[in-house]
């Protein structure tokens, strides 16, 4: 919750998404004063935007979703509003399913302990419990391979031809070289 006091107006959340990108999921909420046009966005629960008291009761507000650049666009439908929520100026079902095509998810259990690895296909970022860590790929007489450490032990990502141009690399991730399942659902419910 955020350190501010809600004002006497007693906004509610009139609108929230959850929103999973490779650093982990994040939250926003938004609130919107219909009689004074106030608008408060909360991204993980920390206030990110405040307008205070304004004419226009529609329009757009901008702020960020870590490095994402995110948009909540208000309409107004008759008596009622509508809120809207883009990031990198798509709507969030085309955001999700695209970030979904091109990252890969697997959530190993560890010595009791549940950790989150997602490699971003198109960068070949990876991250492990939503820190990026400082992997270089390696190529190999099969693809490419990613060598890094989970809770102490030695993991890698392996990624070799599918055999379809559009398909491109498949990605497999082995733990103590045992093969890890991906994660069910993809990035939108990671």
């Amino acid at each position: 919750m955020s350190d501010k006091s809600i004002p006497v107006e007693n906004y509610d959340d009139v609108a929230s998404w959850d929103i999973s990108l490779p650093d982990g999921r994040h939250s926003v909420r938004f609130q919107h004063g219909t009689t004074t046009g106030k608008r408060v966005v909360f991204v993980d629960e920390k206030e990110v935007l405040n307008t205070g008291w304004q004419f226009k009761l529609v329009g757009k507000e901008y702020f960020k979703i870590a490095k994402h650049k995110a948009c909540i666009i208000i309409e107004a439908n008759g008596l009622n509003y509508s809120y809207t929520l883009e990031v990198d100026n798509r709507s969030l079902k085309k955001f999700a399913a695209n970030k979904a095509k091109a990252c890969r998810i697997w959530i190993p259990e560890l010595n009791g302990t549940k950790h989150r690895i997602v490699l971003e296909k198109d960068s070949v970022n990876l991250w492990l419990d939503g820190e990026m860590l400082d992997v270089e790929g390696q190529f190999t007489d099969y693809g490419t391979e990613i060598n890094f450490e989970v809770d102490g032990s030695p993991a890698k990502i392996c990624g070799i031809t599918s055999g379809k141009p559009r398909d491109g690399l498949v990605f497999n991730l082995f733990i103590d070289n045992e093969q890890i399942p991906d994660a069910v659902g993809g990035l939108p419910n990671a």
